[in-house]
């Protein structure tokens, strides 16, 4: 690569939305930038499969935390709506069946919300609802600005005076599952308020309580989902980055990041071809493990990588019918009978559970451009465990191998078993014109995913915070990581996040100041820009409870009444009580 005028190069490898964000952030900042990736397209797993006319997301089709999607594209200096992304609100947010044959629809509309929650549980139902939300609000709060836009560059920063006394709070070493049962006192809605920890690729059992804030963000701020599919977000971030200069360069993988001759700084990549690319920056946008394992230098940090527990995998269905399935919303979840040994059989022991809970995805549904008229497509999500390095001792039981068609056959019938005997449904396997499957084995092929894990590195406590892998090489100068197995940690937003702190990691270690605002609500952000702000908007303080002190004021008033009746023989209290009436509603006022 050559340097124009003096300008700073950087390569990014890998074309996931932690790299395309990054790109695009450093091209702004004034970075020369290629982008090399191995397939033909960009989005890595947030990319889009077609068939016959169907179209589907092949990774991610919830739209959450649109915060961090505004201000990724706020930061660029335009906007989702400026690059022609249109968002529909998926409402309700989903429909979850039960073994039982009951159901529950979860929605941001508070009243429906209210009349689902007492339907189990009764009024007190509706009040732990509130609470529940009242805690999710505080972590995922919390989490935005300690965590999600905070550096963890060495252990120190967990020490950091603003970030200790939250850390009581987000309540890390408290499971899901257990904050939940302060909530609610019924098992059906503790598995309902529970089944987002999932998103991580983690068990409700095991998640730390501070991932309450994904059901938060759905029940809060909706669930979102982009016309075109979910890979318009990328398309719409390649676009914002090549008007800044970005070059990308598919089908072109790499073959290893070549270092300097004392083997302390990164000079640029090697491509598969032989071909040799020099920067002044390197960022790996591959999967961490993998790039540790195959592209970097050998090092014990590599091996002590690999032993790290990870997040599970999934056999995925994309579904071409050949009508529409009415009984199906957008968004399902099938939840197991056997709740707690469905997520054991797939975090304990590598295993497909013999009833697994699943999710059903309808993008045609909320989007008509995704199927034919008078067609659904239909993606099918089965979480299972990940690969084992010898394929033994977890397959369809704890004795077996990980014999993947037999557990894509028994998926796809427990899928369709299921769907009929809760929904109504009849003759889905009839119906199915075209199919695509993915498994972890094809994962891992495709996106080189170390063990055909979807969601990178397990985001228990220790392996998150100081503790996650950073944003920069320990060892080598010029080399910095964003993905889903570095800090802050995995899912699309979380991801743009992620390149956020890459970048302006980058940047300060150059000396180099940001071409954005560190932490902006870019709605309020338009707001002040068109005219400042009014007497009416401005924040004030507000009045404290006064009835703490109304009581103190009284209780003295009492005794010295008391004591000078005693003394005395004097009644005062009842004009006393005159005088309290009028010290309470000055009080009040």
């Amino acid at each position: 690569m050559d340097t124009k005028q003096g300008r700073k190069t950087a390569i990014v490898v890998g074309a996931g939305v932690g790299g395309v964000s990054t790109a695009a952030r450093l091209a702004k900042a004034g970075f020369e930038v290629t982008v090399l990736e191995k397939n033909d397209f960009t989005g890595g797993r947030c990319s889009l499969l077609y068939k016959d006319g169907h179209r589907f997301d092949q990774g991610p089709s919830l739209l959450l935390l649109p915060r961090l999607f505004e201000e990724a594209f706020y930061d660029l200096g335009t906007s989702m709506e400026a690059e022609g992304v249109k968002l529909f609100k998926c409402e309700p947010n989903y429909h979850m069946w039960f073994s039982d044959g009951e159901s529950f629809t979860l929605s941001t509309d508070l009243a429906q919300m209210k009349r689902e929650v007492e339907k189990w549980e009764g009024k007190d139902g509706f009040e732990g609802y509130l609470g529940f939300m009242e805690e999710a609000h505080r972590h995922y709060e919390a989490s935005v600005v300690h965590v999600l836009r905070k550096n963890f560059t060495t252990f120190w920063n967990m020490l950091r005076p603003s970030f200790l006394p939250w850390l009581r709070q987000l309540h890390p070493f408290e499971s899901v599952y257990r904050r939940t049962s302060m909530y609610f006192s019924t098992e059906r809605l503790r598995r309902v308020f529970t089944f987002g920890s999932m998103y991580m690729g983690m068990s409700p059992y095991d998640a730390p309580g501070t991932y309450s804030l994904l059901q938060y963000t759905e029940l809060a701020e909706g669930i979102w989902y982009p016309e075109g599919g979910f890979h318009r977000i990328v398309e719409a971030l390649v676009g914002v980055g090549e008007r800044m200069g970005v070059k990308y360069r598919l089908s072109t993988p790499i073959s290893s990041v070549t270092v300097s001759p004392d083997g302390r700084t990164v000079t640029g990549v090697k491509l598969e071809s032989g071909e040799q690319l020099t920067a002044d920056v390197v960022v790996i946008n591959a999967d961490l493990v993998y790039a540790y394992n195959h592209l970097l230098p050998p090092s014990p940090r590599a091996a002590s990588l690999s032993k790290r527990s990870t997040s599970c995998s999934s056999i995925s269905f994309y579904w071409a019918m050949d009508r529409i399935i009415p009984e199906l919303r957008t968004h399902n979840i099938f939840l197991a009978e056997d709740y707690r040994a469905s997520f054991d059989d797939i975090f304990d022991r590598q295993m497909m559970p013999e009833q697994p809970s699943f999710y059903v995805n309808v993008p045609s549904r909320v989007d008509p451009t995704a199927a034919p008229e008078g067609r659904d497509s239909i993606v099918v999500l089965v979480p299972v465990g990940h690969l084992l390095e010898d394929g033994a001792g977890r397959g369809l039981q704890a004795q077996t191998k990980q014999d993947w068609e037999a557990m894509v056959e028994r998926a796809r019938q427990e899928v369709f078993s299921v769907i009929e005997s809760r929904t109504g449904a009849r003759g889905l396997r009839e119906s199915v014109t075209a199919e695509i499957v993915n498994t972890p084995r094809s994962w891992k092929q495709r996106f080189n995913l170390d063990k055909g894990a979807i969601l990178g590195i397990s985001h228990s406590f220790f392996n998150v915070l100081s503790f996650r892998p950073r944003t920069r090489h320990p060892d080598l100068a010029n080399c910095y990581f964003v993905g889903a197995s570095t800090h802050p940690g995995t899912g699309v937003p979380i991801c743009l996040a992620g390149s956020k702190l890459t970048s302006e990691q980058i940047l300060s270690d150059r000396r180099m100041s940001y071409p954005w605002s560190a932490a902006v609500d870019p709605a309020q952000a338009r707001r002040l820009a068109k005219g400042g702000q009014a007497d009416i908007d401005r924040q004030m303080s507000r009045p404290g409870d006064a009835m703490p002190l109304f009581i103190l004021l009284s209780v003295v008033v009492l005794l010295m009444a008391v004591m000078l009746y005693g003394v005395t023989g004097i009644n005062i209290v009842e004009p006393l009580s005159s005088v309290g009436l009028k010290m309470r509603q000055v009080i009040s006022s």
